[in-house]
């Protein structure tokens, strides 16, 4: 199993890798160009987007390798009936990224997409399990009627916060594959599915494979094809592998692995919602938005929330084998840290975040 993992990482690895330039080739073909209209932006010039599908190949590409050896080995990948939901789902996703990278499609329709790609996910086995009452041993809460709606919104939530937070160059891979080790090295040591295994190694191969063309100066980005996409994989592989652990702090792993973009996600809505715009409605408020504002290059923003998704990870490895006051604990010291974090970046000043409102009330006055 493990070489199984390893050869698939290798693939997903290659084929992303050699595959970027030529999708890049195709994005500059048909259109697919960001180009920097509004101060939003951090680049100056335009940059072939769609990269994203590279990734997707490379992925792709791994598991059709682990059904070739499971038909010719007995003990090799097994094509789990998830694996399929996630192929499909993961392919109406990617049709709908390439579609916005050449030309915007609403904000409601693509999550309307997001909705049907999840459904289709949950038809096939994708679920959120019962969950352990923290404090009494072998108590469950059963989902019941819940567990469908609850994983339906865990799976389009993920895959808007890594869309969100892909405002850097290399910035959303690079958040996606320190992910994805963190979960990779989770599942190994608390003995998960073979296919969280397999596909947690091959999401990080596809990704390193595509990081170097996309890390600043970036020559292609992820596009939406990307973001949503890898968003909709971390989404199923967090389910996936945690499934049959039934724990309080299983149920907490992923949530601290994803915490940066689940936190800038979360209040980017509360910010947009404040200022009286669509909470799907782009603007500057982000953390790298921040980070930037505060005096730091792009490869230095990056850099550090980088290194905050590593450390994330960590703990959460960590804590996989931890009581539960250890978790509770750690939680408070991260909700500490988040609130420190919010003071120093100005997130806390409301009217800051009223300024374009009452800028654009006296200007309609004069």
């Amino acid at each position: 199993m493990l070489m199984d993992c390893v050869i698939g990482f290798a693939i997903a690895f290659v084929v992303s890798f050699v595959a970027t330039p030529f999708v890049r080739k195709i994005a500059i073909k048909i259109g697919a160009i960001d180009v920097p209209k509004d101060d939003r932006r951090m680049h100056k010039n335009p940059v072939p987007r769609m990269g994203g599908l590279a990734i997707f190949i490379g992925i792709i590409v791994a598991i059709v390798y682990s059904i070739v050896a499971s038909i010719i080995e007995s003990n090799g990948i097994i094509f789990y009936d998830r694996i399929v939901g996630f192929i499909l789902g993961a392919t109406i996703i990617v049709i709908m990224g390439i579609c916005d990278d050449r030309k915007p499609i609403k904000a409601i329709y693509k999550l309307i997409i997001q909705i049907v790609a999840a459904c289709i996910a949950v038809y096939f086995g994708v679920r959120i399990g019962p969950i352990a009452i923290p404090f009494l041993d072998e108590t469950y809460f059963m989902l019941g009627m819940l567990e469908i709606p609850l994983t339906i919104i865990w799976i389009v939530g993920i895959t808007n916060a890594i869309n969100f937070i892909d405002g850097l160059d290399g910035l959303a891979t690079g958040i996606t594959c320190i992910s994805s080790v963190s979960l990779l090295f989770i599942f190994l040591l608390t003995g998960q599915s073979v296919e969280a295994i397999f596909l947690a190694a091959i999401m990080v191969g596809a990704t390193m494979g595509f990081l170097p063309f996309n890390f600043n100066p970036a020559k292609i980005f992820m596009g939406d094809t990307g973001s949503n996409f890898l968003g909709f994989s971390l989404a199923i592989l967090s389910i996936l592998g945690l499934a049959k652990t039934y724990t309080a702090i299983s149920v907490l792993v992923p949530i601290i692995i994803l915490a940066v973009p689940i936190f800038d996600t979360g209040f980017a809505i509360i910010r947009r919602i404040i200022n009286k715009k669509s909470p799907m409605e782009a603007d500057k408020g982000h953390i790298h938005h921040k980070l930037i504002e505060a005096g730091l290059s792009t490869r230095q923003a990056v850099f550090v929330l980088y290194a905050i998704c590593a450390l994330l990870g960590m703990l959460a490895i960590v804590l996989v084998d931890s009581s539960l006051w250890k978790v509770i604990i750690l939680i408070i010291a991260i909700l500490v840290f988040m609130y420190a974090g919010i003071k120093h970046m100005g997130y806390d000043d409301m009217k800051e975040l009223e300024l374009p409102n009452n800028t654009n009330e006296k200007d309609k006055k004069e």
